[in-house]
Parts: C-alpha cells; sequence; structure tokens
C-alpha cells in the first residue's frame, strides 16, 4: 500500500451519521476510501458527483490486506 496515500489525521466530519444507525444492528466500522475533491470538487450527496471508478483496485487491495492481516 502507498503510504504516500494515507491521510493519517484527516479533518472530522459528521459525512457518515447515518451509518451510526447501521451499527445499532450490526457491530462494524465506517473507512474513507476516497478519491479526493477531484474535477468539480463535490461531495457525496451532491447531484453532480461522480464516483471515481479508477479507485476500485486500490479499496479491494485495501480490503484484501485488511483480511488477511486479521485472518489467519
Amino acid at each position: 500500500m502507498d503510504e504516500d496515500n494515507i491521510d493519517r489525521d484527516p479533518a472530522p466530519s459528521m459525512g457518515s451519521e447515518d451509518f451510526a444507525f447501521v451499527l445499532l444492528e450490526k457491530p462494524g466500522c465506517y473507512v474513507w476510501i476516497g478519491h479526493g475533491p477531484g474535477e468539480g470538487g463535490c461531495g457525496l450527496h451532491n447531484p453532480r458527483y461522480d464516483f471515481n471508478d479508477a479507485i476500485l483496485p486500490l479499496g479491494a487491495s485495501y480490503w484484501s490486506k485488511l483480511v488477511e492481516s486479521v485472518l489467519p
């Protein structure tokens, strides 16, 4: 994993406050695998938001490495 792509001190955000309701039913966590503001710079709940599909391999790699580190 490229350490240069990890923000270890992001600004606090209420961007996932609704996820708390999911956690009332099932244990879990929220992870930002963001792609930054990009061109146009709009956030998730914006009608102009456009997910950057190029970030998918990085996200899949993150989850694979996380599972490999937790499971024997």
